[in-house]
Order: structure tokens, then C-alpha cells, then sequence
């Protein structure tokens, strides 16, 4: 899991803030002739026929999710038996095909698994402990001791249980050359620890970029050098490179990312930056990612071609953590998935304009990754990814077994409640997510929890139905998924990466759409009605006083409803929200604290007139009362502003 599924929920508030201020899809299809495919010698399609299923899978997304161009590669041991390239990499440029063995793709998060594998090199080479601090071999910068005698390791790092904050507005760039130094940006941007070491997974950017940072102050060379030597060159992955700006033989073949615009494809931004540990400007290709997958799941390999031993190998694919027992849990960076009751790994990657997915089935020596080169309608390029994991899980082990019959019918209602992710922000405006991304759990009297909200990969799934098979234990009606219930915390087998905590009454998302809901719409009320009631008293009222009142609760009502607009153009589209927060260049960025700051100047001083309204008998109670609620209908937004980090 990463980002983006965190972020996308920021795209529902818009309905409600567009219908405050008061078509189909287009297309972009890709014939089944366009396919480009390359297989081993004598190799079948797919064991199986798995081959074949993916590429009816793949033809099926490209077309429906408008996807200009996909790669795809299968493993079985130490051979390759499909890799296939499908679309254009370019749709500038119909006559290109995708190559799937020269035709680069940015892997986004999926380069954590290379940051993992050195991590571990360095254990097996005796240079590093995976539960010794961090600090110890940090040489230019340290972690803030915000919990003594709980110190961050790197065994939390690649776990995503460090607990950092999740913040990540602005670490990319759009240009490979102005990419900061990996050392520098990580003492530059080190975010507050919200919770000890250990406590929950949490997908955590910084905590990996970090582990990559270590590997630098042991060995004294770039993460980039360290792995082309130790990674790259031994698996003769000679297509991939982590280097920015990259080597031009690479840069020619190097695919455009893209999301939908107008009808046609616009060029997706910001794939570079300093963190290149976390997927920043790492690119390879399908055919070069199957080199990878084959070194991780054969464990015949003579060792000259390994580039871990078999203990190190164990350490990267076995369970350290899981915010619940009963569910999948955090391998090193690997995400267990369980197909009723096997178990799988995977790790997807998101960059603006790129995702991927890879999947190993290590007791089946089997891999399978893919990579597409646009964001997809809605951002469905993620949900493709997913579906590609889901399709070879089902093909290995078979049709999952629907829900068994609810064994525990004790009282559910202990359940209901607001639940909040723990990767929400505490300190950027991506923290207006958890008012569309929380977690709302109702329980009915026929014994089935219902869920809404972002629990699943689709993004049009918001609803979900579960049956209770142990206590705090459930399965979907109908599916295969699980959530569990422990304490004030929520956690569901499909994202390891992040639990949901319980929230007080007060604390409530829906409460706070509420609020804020009722408190625009009496600004926009005010805004729209003032300047006809200005026109109409104007000659009956020449009083200085109350007529600069009005005139001050108007301009407020502007302030607000301006940054209302702002807010949102800037998740109207999810896509280009992606590119946004990654770059965080947008002026938008700028316009929303500085209009909200001039909101609570403009604020404060309603509210002053507000008081000598009521003493001075400026107007009749009814408008005093409108006055009034106005002032308080701006404090309600401000304070609702403030609490989801929107002020900067």
C-alpha cells in the first residue's frame, strides 16, 4: 500500500465544497493486436496458463481504465516465462510499442525492496544490527529522542513501525537535476515521531528513505552506487538504474507517464527527488524486475547469483509484525496477503503518472510483476495493480471459499464508532483526508457490521458488509476479506500498512462535515444575499457603523469562500492531487493559509461587531441573529481548518 490510497479520499470532499459554492469517462482504447510479447525459449505462456489470464486482464484494464501503455513479467524458479509489453509509451507517439525488456517504467514504492535487500546485505556482511538505534550509525544528522528508551531501529524502518508522522507534501521533483542530497533532506525534513517504536505499522516514506540513508553512512558510497554494485550488476538487471539524472541509453527508452485530461493524456510530474530509497527516479523494466523476482524466489540459485543467502532471504519474506495477529502483517517492506488461508507477498508502487505491483509466492517459487505508465480514469491505474495480485493468487490456490457461517453471535454494537487511519497527517494539509478516509462502523440487529469508507482497493466500493466468524473477528460477506477489532483499534487484511484508531464523539469526521457543512452554507447564504440587502438600506440606514459591519462580514464571507474554491481545485482531480502533494508547488498551497489567516483577522473582528450590534441596537434582533451566526458559522470553519492542518 502506499500513498496514494491514503490521499484519495481528499477527492469526495469536493461534491460537498462545489455544491457549497454553488459525462462519461473518455477512453483511451488499445487494440489487442498492440501487445508486444516476448517469452523465454520453448517457455509456456504462463504455468498454467496464468499467461494467458493476464493477458486478457491487462487488454481488459488498459482499455476500460484508460491506460496508454502496461508491462508485465512471470517467474518460476530461475525461469522466465512471460514478460509482455501492451499500449504505447508514449500517446504522443502511437507507432512505439512497449518493449518489455527495453521499454523503462518508474517502480515507485516497489524500489523499497531493493532498500530492504541492502539493509539486510549489511546485517549478513556484520555492519549492522537490525535492532540496534539508528543513531549509532548516523554520522551527519540524529533522531529526535522523543521517546526515551524506545529508540528507532531498523528493524521499525522496514517495518513501517517507526512512527514518524506521515508527511511527505513536496519531496519530490519535477527535475532530476535538482534532486537534494538523500542525507540533507532527511535532516532537513525530519518529521515529528507520533508514537513509540513498535506500536503500529503505519506506511511510513520517511522510515525506508531513512533505512537507504544508513546503508550511505556505512559504506561511505551513494544508495544509488550501492546498489548497482551489489544489486544490479550481480543479476545483470542492466535496464534498471536508481541514478538521476539517468544514463541516456535508458533515457531514450524511458516510458511518459500519464493521467487523463480532456479527452486525451497529459504528462504526469514528479517522479524524482532525494529519496531515492523510497522509489524517487528508480526505473527498470519487466523483463529486468523478473531478473529480481527470480533471485527472491528460487532458492536453488548457485550463490554467485544471489544477492542474499538463504537466512537473509527467510529475514526479508518471513512475518515481524501485524497490527493484528489474526490478520497478514508487515514482512521486511513485503506485505503478507492471504488467498483463503495461503499466503503471499506483495508490494505495489505509486508515482504520479506510474504504478506497479509486484507478487511473490515463495512456497510456489513463483513471481509476478507489472507496471503501467498512467494514472488511469479516477485513479484506477492502483486498483489495476491490485487486481493483477488478485487474478495470480487465484489462479495459484484457487476460487476463494465465500463466508463461513458467523460462529460467535455476541452483541457487535461495542464495534460502532469513527475510526481514523493512522497515517493521517498530523502536520500537512493531506490531514483533510481523514474526513472523507475515516472509518465509519454501524452495527445491525440481523448480526452484520457494516463498513463505510475506503476499506477496499476499489475506489467505488465505500460500502462494505461483515460477518463476525471469532469475537472481533470478520470476514465479508461474500468475500475473502477480514477485519479485526482489538481495543480502540481497526485493522483489515488488505492494507497491513495501516490501522484505524477509534475517535471520540467529538473527534468525529462526520460530526465535522456536519459542522462544516452547516457552517459554509451560512456563508455562502451571506455572501450571495448581503450585497442586495446592502442596496436596499443603503439610503434607509446611513449610519457608518453598521454599514461597515456588513461590509466587513462580507469581505470575510469572500475570504472563505475563496479558500473553499481553492481547496477545491486542489483535490478535484485526484491525479493531479498526487502530482501536488509530491511536488508541493502548487500556489494553491500558498492561497489557502494566507486567505484563512486573513479569515481569522477578519473574523475576530465580526465577532467585536457582533457585540456592539446587540448594544447598540444597530438592526433588528433578526439581523443581529444572522450577524451573529455568521461570526460563529467562520469560527466553526477556522477552528475546523486548524484541527485538519490546512492554516500551514
Amino acid at each position: 500500500m502506499t500513498a496514494r490510497r491514503a490521499l484519495a479520499p481528499m477527492t469526495l470532499v469536493l461534491g460537498i465544497v462545489l455544491v457549497l459554492l454553488g459525462g462519461d469517462a473518455p477512453v483511451f482504447a488499445t487494440p489487442a493486436h498492440q501487445a508486444s510479447l516476448q517469452r523465454a525459449p520453448n517457455a509456456p505462456s504462463g504455468p498454467d496458463g496464468l499467461g494467458v489470464r493476464l493477458d486478457g486482464l491487462l487488454k481488459r484494464q488498459l482499455h476500460e481504465y484508460d491506460i496508454p501503455g502496461a508491462a508485465v513479467s512471470v517467474v518460476s524458479g530461475d525461469r522466465q516465462l512471460m514478460a509482455r509489453g501492451y499500449g504505447v509509451p508514449d500517446a504522443d507517439h502511437e507507432s512505439r510499442r512497449v518493449e518489455p525488456d527495453r521499454t523503462g517504467f518508474f517502480m515507485g514504492s516497489v524500489a523499497k525492496v531493493f532498500t530492504a535487500i541492502t539493509v539486510l546485505q549489511l546485517v549478513e556482511d556484520g555492519k549492522l544490527d537490525l535492532h540496534t538505534d539508528v543513531n549509532a550509525y548516523l554520522k551527519s544528522f540524529q533522531i529526535k529522542d522523543t521517546y526515551p528508551g524506545r529508540p528507532v531501529t531498523p528493524h521499525h524502518l522496514l517495518t513501517h513501525t517507526a512512527g514518524f508522522d506521515f508527511s511527505i507534501v513536496g519531496t519530490a521533483s519535477e527535475d532530476p537535476q535538482s534532486a537534494e542530497d538523500l542525507g540533507e533532506s532527511l535532516a532537513d525534513n525530519q518529521p515529528d515521531r507520533v508514537r513509540e517504536p513498535g506500536e503500529a505499522a503505519s506506511y511510513d516514506n520517511y522510515g525506508v528513505a531513512l533505512a537507504g540513508c544508513l546503508v550511505e553512512q556505512i559504506t561511505g558510497q551513494s544508495f544509488e552506487e550501492y546498489v548497482e554494485q551489489r544489486i544490479l550488476e550481480p543479476l545483470g538487471m542492466s535496464r534498471t538504474t536508481f541514478e538521476q539524472p539517468h544514463p541516456k541509453r535508458l533515457e531514450i527508452t524511458l516510458s511518459r507517464g500519464h493521467r487523463p485530461s480532456g479527452g486525451g493524456q497529459e504528462t504526469a510530474k514528479g517522479q524524482y527527488g532525494a529519496w531515492t530509497p523510497t522509489g524517487a527516479a528508480a526505473v527498470s523494466t519487466a523483463t529486468d524486475m523478473g531478473r529480481l523476482m527470480r533471485g527472491l524466489v528460487d532458492d536453488g540459485r548457485p550463490a554467485d547469483k544471489r544477492v542474499l543467502g538463504e537466512k537473509a532471504l527467510r529475514l526479508l519474506q518471513e512475518r515481524h509484525y501485524g497490527n493484528d495477529e489474526r490478520l497478514p502483517g508487515m514482512a521486511y517492506v513485503l506485505e503478507e496477503r492471504r488467498h483463503d488461508g495461503h499466503r503471499y507477498l506483495v508490494k505495489d508502487g505509486d508515482v504520479p503518472g506510474f504504478h506497479t505491483n509486484m507478487v511473490l509466492f515463495p512456497e510456489e517459487s513463483l513471481g509476478v510483476y507489472v507496471s503501467y505508465n498512467g494514472d488511469g480514469d479516477g485513479g484506477k491505474a492502483a486498483l489495476a495493480a491490485d487486481e493483477v495480485a488478485e487474478l495470480a493468487a487465484e489462479h495459484v490456490y484457487g476460487k476463494a471459499e465465500g463466508t463461513p457461517k458467523a460462529t460467535v453471535l455476541e452483541d457487535i454494537g461495542r464495534f460502532e464508532g469513527s475510526y481514523r487511519a493512522n497515517r493521517t497527517s498530523h502536520s500537512d494539509f493531506t490531514r483533510a483526508s481523514a474526513l472523507t478516509g475515516s472509518i465509519e462502523v454501524s452495527a445491525g440487529d440481523d448480526g452484520i457490521l457494516t463498513t463505510n469508507g475506503p476499506l477496499s482497493a476499489d475506489p467505488d466500493t465505500t460500502e462494505q458488509k461483515w460477518r463476525q466468524i471469532e469475537p472481533g473477528l470478520f470476514q465479508e460477506v461474500d468475500g475473502d476479506a477480514r477485519i479485526a477489532f482489538k481495543g480502540n483499534r481497526l485493522a483489515v487484511s488488505t492494507d497491513v500498512s495501516v490501522a484505524f484508531d477509534k475517535v471520540a464523539w467529538y473527534e468525529s469526521p462526520v460530526l465535522h462535515m456536519q459542522l462544516l457543512t452547516g457552517g459554509l452554507g451560512v456563508i455562502a447564504l451571506s455572501m450571495v444575499c448581503w450585497p442586495a440587502v446592502a442596496l436596499v438600506r443603503r439610503s434607509r440606514d446611513p449610519r457608518p457603523g453598521p454599514r461597515a459591519a456588513r461590509l466587513l462580514a462580507w469581505v470575510n464571507s469572500l475570504l472563505l469562500g475563496g479558500v473553499t474554491a481553492c481547496f477545491a481545485m486542489l483535490v478535484a482531480d485526484s491525479n493531479v492531487m498526487n502530482q501536488t502533494v509530491f511536488l508541493g508547488d502548487s500556489p494553491l498551497l500558498t492561497a489557502v493559509p494566507t486567505l484563512l489567516t486573513a479569515s481569522g483577522v477578519a473574523t475576530a473582528a465580526v465577532l467585536c461587531c457582533s457585540v456592539l450590534a446587540y448594544h447598540r441596537r444597530w438592526w433588528g434582533w433578526a439581523s443581529r441573529l444572522h450577524y451573529a451566526l455568521t461570526g460563529l458559522a467562520a469560527v466553526i470553519v477556522l477552528m475546523l481548518a486548524g484541527n485538519y492542518a490546512l492554516w500551514g
